[in-house]
């Protein structure tokens, strides 16, 4: 008897499924649909700069505009690495990033474990500080610092692009303190059972597990490091000491600005930065979606 219910009663469920099942089909196209949308979208100007980097100079502003050039010009990345010193300006930008993240890891994950971790007096009141000077702008710092910076003698040198490393990023090392906080304390507490210190817990046990914020503080600083246009033009007024950001500057002109050699300049300049997201990409997506909000 129940097997002849269970028999009559499939058609008609499974009849009832069929629309549900084209309404999810439906949601997910429609959905698949508006992210190719989004994607394109936002990849216009991308490929407008590939195209542009691809055009003599008199083709840049033909109307209507050409996607595809019919000739194109591959000479213009040769001409644009060889009319500036590209490659000193690389390197010298490439020698500002590693130094400006091997002190932000340096400082910001070990302060980022303090305020996990230890317990000592003014805690709270110094992280709260610390989160304060989040909504103080950078720029309002340019001026008193430049004044501290040149009594000091670093003007012109490579010392106010990469001291400041050293003492710490804010935002990194709440995005640091954070991650830490969702480690269960237990850890801490077998190891120290085991004979570890405060040095040796941190070391031994939560840095291998670490790995995804370490990660996060290694991309956003070679981003930073990396685009800054703004404190190099301020510091450094040594030719052979200026960073990549300014030397694509040089292409702009006082009456004219040459479009294709700079799409061609600034692509080149881009490729390390699409470089290590696409290499990190893994270690991103994991650590921003494993940092929890506990206080």
């Amino acid at each position: 008897m129940n097997t002849l219910s269970q028999a009559s009663a499939s058609p008609t469920t499974r009849s009832l499924d069929w629309p549900r099942l084209s309404r999810r089909r439906l949601e997910q196209l429609l959905a698949y649909a508006l992210l190719v949308g989004a994607t394109v979208l936002f990849l216009l100007p991308f490929f407008w700069m590939i195209s542009t980097s691809l055009k003599a100079k008199f083709q840049v502003f033909v109307y209507p505009p050409e996607w595809l050039p019919a000739t194109p010009m591959w000479s213009n990345y040769p001409e644009a690495l060889t009319r500036v010193p590209f490659g000193l300006f690389a390197a010298n930008t490439l020698f500002l990033t590693t130094i400006n993240i091997v002190g932000s890891v340096l400082s910001c994950s070990l302060v980022g474990y303090a305020f996990a971790r230890l317990r000592f007096p003014g805690k709270k009141t110094l992280f709260a500080v610390l989160i304060a000077t989040l909504m103080v702008p950078e720029q309002v710092t340019f001026i008193p610092l430049f004044v501290i910076f040149r009594q000091l003698g670093w003007v012109n040198t490579y010392l106010p692009l990469t001291v400041p490393a050293f003492f710490g990023n804010a935002f990194l090392i709440f995005l640091f303190r954070q991650y830490v906080m969702t480690i269960p304390r237990d850890l801490d507490e077998a190891a120290r059972i085991d004979g570890c210190g405060t040095w040796g817990v941190f070391y031994r046990v939560l840095l291998p597990l670490l790995r995804p914020p370490i990660m996060l503080i290694v991309v956003f600083t070679f981003l930073w490091t990396w685009n800054d246009y703004l404190k190099p033009l301020i510091y450094l007024t040594d030719y052979n000491r200026l960073t990549i950001q300014i030397g694509l500057a040089f292409f702009r002109g006082q009456f004219s600005v040459e479009w294709h050699l700079l799409m061609a300049a600034t692509l080149v300049t881009m490729l390390p930065c699409l470089l290590i997201y696409f290499a990190a990409q893994r270690h991103l997506i994991g650590g921003i979606a494993s940092v929890g909000l506990k206080g």
